[in-house]
């Protein structure tokens, strides 16, 4: 048979440390033996980010916003210690940060359930979809280090030249501070993807932040969720048989852990990051997750929703061997791979995905997996696979389809 043809572009963000291993391996074992991949490359290793004064992570986000659909490794946000240890010109923010404030839209977060990996929690029956909103907040902040004793102020000033201020603090020492922003039309943005979303899986819908504490900040989110929600779409959750509700973050957090799942929960851009990590590291692994941003001009970009795997790949610099889940990064591809195919009407290529996604999970569901699911699965005598043999039994399996 001859490879599956492709017609645009995905564009391809490289990462880092372990990641980086294990994304070659499976561009080399699952998917250029299959399909003729088109991509436009950039490289977000944090070395390139350095050398190009981080200009590659914003040339990626806008081939994202021309090609439409976007697949992304792991990459390293820099604190102090990785100053030192890449040589750093500068602390770089975040690049999910950058990639994401220029996309706008959602991350909709959603763990991967295979047999004989059960959640740490009971009662979670179905998969919990976590909707982050994916602009602002901390992930775009601005911050002084406070030198001695002064008086920090928060001003805004409007076009006609009108100042409004508001003092946060009269420091008598050193010390921090932090200004977070959003807009209103990224928060009406998230709102309508989450009741999209909502309406096609036919799921209910949370919403919490924490109105009580942040009255202006926190509480325009809320109104904004609310509003769109009473004008927009309020009889056509009522037709689906599904709800919609606003909640307190505490509380959402009490009531998930006794909820039996199935629904969709949209947090502010930090409570999502933190818990959807939660979320999937309780239904088995935070490398059993899927992540696709969806912005509100239909781009797409679907990464891994863990880190870079520090402590592996320090063991594969000294030649050790590693056992490291590549599952989100392989359902990265498949997820990039499905949106290709369904935009450019290439079914063989959906169909390959799909494929590719059933003989990950049936090479795990048979008892070949990776050294952390074998530490938490129910199933018998299974055999732990290093990084490269768990690649393998999937082409494996994934030929004898």
């Amino acid at each position: 048979m001859g490879k599956i043809q492709m017609t645009t572009p995905l564009v391809e963000m490289d990462g880092d440390e372990m990641t980086r291993i294990l994304w070659k391996m499976i561009k080399d074992e699952l998917l250029l033996p299959f399909i003729d991949l088109k991509t436009e490359y950039y490289d977000l290793g944090l070395e390139h980010r350095n050398e190009t004064d981080d200009k590659v992570t914003t040339e990626s986000a806008e081939a994202t916003l021309k090609y439409g659909v976007a697949v992304k490794c792991a990459t390293i946000t820099p604190n102090a210690a990785r100053m030192t240890e890449y040589n750093l010109k500068e602390m770089w923010k975040s690049p999910n940060g950058t990639i994401r404030a220029i996309l706008d839209g959602t991350v909709f977060r959603t763990p991967i359930i295979v047999k004989g990996i059960e959640p740490c929690v009971k009662n979670w029956e179905k998969p919990i979809t976590l909707a982050r909103h994916a602009y602002g907040d901390v992930y775009k902040n601005v911050e002084i280090k406070v030198p001695g004793a002064g008086k920090a102020e928060l001003v805004y000033t409007a076009e006609d030249g009108t100042e409004t201020r508001e003092t946060i603090h009269t420091f008598t020492g050193p010390g921090i501070i932090q200004g977070v922003h959003n807009t209103e039309k990224s928060i009406t943005s998230f709102a309508k993807s989450c009741f999209n979303y909502a309406l096609d899986t036919r799921q209910d819908l949370w919403f919490a932040t924490k109105d009580t504490i942040s009255k202006k900040y926190d509480h325009t989110f809320k109104d904004i969720f609310q509003e769109i929600y009473d004008a927009e779409y309020k009889e056509k959750f009522e037709a689906a048989g599904i709800e919609y509700f606003y909640t307190l973050i505490d509380d959402a957090v009490a009531r998930i852990m006794k909820a039996k799942g199935g629904f969709i929960w949209a947090c502010k851009n930090y409570d999502g990051d933190v818990m959807s990590d939660m979320v999937s590291s309780a239904f088995g692994s935070l490398a059993m997750m899927t992540s696709v941003l969806v912005s509100p001009s239909g781009v797409f970009e679907y990464e891994a929703a863990h880190g870079t795997v520090q402590r592996h790949y320090y063991k594969h610099l000294k030649g050790e061997e590693t056992s490291t889940n590549s599952v989100a990064t392989i359902f990265a591809w498949t997820g990039a791979l499905r949106k290709r195919g369904e935009l450019d009407q290439i079914p063989d290529l959906m169909e390959f995905a799909d494929k590719l996604e059933k003989a990950t999970i049936a090479t795990i569901e048979s008892g070949r997996m990776t050294k952390d699911l074998a530490l938490i699965t129910s199933l018998q005598d299974v055999t732990v696979l290093n990084s490269q043999e768990f690649i393998a039994e999937i082409r494996k399996t994934l030929e004898a389809m």
